[in-house]
């Protein structure tokens, strides 16, 4: 190989990097909720603050067979969860919070109940403006409430599926 055609594909290689590193997204409050034995779902939460504006696409996880980005919302008196088709929109330098009761990253499948004090790797998958993905590792602590005790464990309960329009959890 040339030496100039060596150091144009290592400058090429530096501003890709570069831009790249300018896309970062700022991790905050991130956790996951405690299950039971038996219970297939859960969420996990946090807030992200995205330094140019990217989408939240996806999420993956070992101990998931399903990972998506959810929200629920009220529709006509009935609390809803569906998942987020195309992405969650988080503007530049703007904190978008994932919490129970709204926008959350939902583990299905669970491969085994979550315990307390353990941590679950959790990958984040985004998207820039032109299409690029990226990909943010975490290892999120499991607790049963927002670190702090900010949580209210009632308003997500995954174990319901009457929240994906189900028929209503028998009781």
């Amino acid at each position: 190989m040339k030496l100039s055609t060596l150091i144009t594909t290592v400058a090429l290689a530096t501003s890709s990097l570069s831009a790249f590193a300018h896309e970062a997204v700022e991790v905050q409050n991130a956790w996951a909720r405690a299950t039971v034995k038996g219970q297939m779902a859960t969420g996990a939460f946090m807030t992200l603050t995205a330094d140019a504006g990217v989408k939240l696409v996806g999420a993956s996880s070992p101990v998931a067979g399903v990972a998506q980005v959810h929200e629920m919302k009220m529709e006509g008196g009935v609390m809803k969860m569906a998942e987020v088709k195309g992405g969650l929109e988080l503007p530049a330098g703007k904190a978008v919070e994932l919490k129970p009761g709204g926008y959350h990253v939902m583990l299905m499948d669970l491969k085994a109940p979550l315990e307390k004090g353990s941590t679950v790797p959790v990958t984040l998958i985004f998207k820039d403006a032109k299409g690029a993905e990226i990909k943010k590792e975490l290892k999120l602590p499991v607790a049963m409430t927002a670190p702090g005790g900010a949580g209210k464990p009632a308003a997500m309960d995954h174990s319901m599926h009457n929240m994906h329009g189900d028929k209503p959890a028998a009781k």
